[in-house]
């Protein structure tokens, strides 16, 4: 049974700090600067754990790979693959974060795309509606396979040559896979990023509760891996004690390899 995590302060959907956008903002800049400040802190802070330390490292790694995207494409060429779930959550605040010092003028909303599942959960739908407000997203939306729906996406923003990716290292199909990885034969053709490819699950929510990021509520409920509602369950892992049908949150499961264990194959 996998142990629980490693102290960090306890943060609740209803309390978290407003990170996000007011409908006051004109562009993006002034999100991103707050984030940045706030990255910056925990950057310089002392760890309180080893498990910190590490986030730490990663997260300077994550800014690196970023960066470097940054300076080969433009923001017109760069896209973010967004669906809800906890690590496309902590590449997107990290992106916003690396353009808070971006030289080029930023847009009034990033481009990004969400690939929607054949049986989306309620609640998934509805934190992908507040992170696009929140985060000033410019969301395309495509109910159909990936590969459709990224060759339409290039369809409709012919532009986009790059696009960043949650995909991290102990996904189905991520084993293999680098920072920069152009995508496989008969695919859509474009650069996948992938900045968090390395970090290890207990690192994803660590960053989350040290940034006291916002995040979807069917992680409080047991939920550790999202999919659609046909093929997603409360990890089993996180089960209460005997005879209750309720599951401890998320960030309580450590071990990657527990990950996807309410996950149907």
């Amino acid at each position: 049974m996998p142990s629980s995590a490693p102290a960090v302060a306890t943060v609740t959907q209803n309390d978290a700090p407003k990170l996000a956008n007011g409908n006051g903002d004109a562009g993006i800049r002034p999100l991103c600067a707050r984030l940045a400040a706030r990255l910056d802190a925990f950057l310089a802070a002392e760890p309180e754990s080893e498990m910190l330390r590490g986030v730490q490292e990663q997260t300077r790694t994550a800014l690196g790979v970023i960066t470097a995207a940054l300076e080969k494409y433009t923001l017109e060429e760069i896209s973010i693959s967004y669906n809800g779930g906890k690590d496309c959550l902590v590449l997107l605040i990290l992106f916003l974060c690396a353009l808070a010092t971006h030289p080029a003028p930023l847009p009034a909303r990033l481009q990004s795309v969400y690939i929607i599942s054949p049986h989306p959960f309620k609640e998934v739908d509805d934190f992908v509606d507040e992170s696009e407000a929140d985060y000033s997203l410019g969301l395309a939306r495509y109910a159909m396979p990936m590969m459709a729906a990224f060759a339409k996406y290039l369809e409709d923003e012919p532009r986009v040559k790059a696009i960043f990716v949650g995909t991290r290292r102990t996904d189905p199909h991520g084993m293999l896979l680098t920072h920069f990885d152009p995508t496989d034969q008969g695919w859509p053709a474009f650069m996948r990023v992938h900045p968090v490819i390395d970090w290890h699950y207990a690192e994803i929510w660590g960053f989350i509760r040290a940034m006291e990021v916002p995040y979807c509520q069917l992680y409080d409920q047991g939920y550790t891996s999202l999919g659609g509602t046909t093929d997603t369950h409360p990890n089993p892992a996180l089960k209460a004690d005997k005879g209750e049908e309720k599951f401890r949150p998320a960030y309580e499961l450590v071990e990657d390899k527990a990950e996807r264990l309410g996950r149907e194959k």
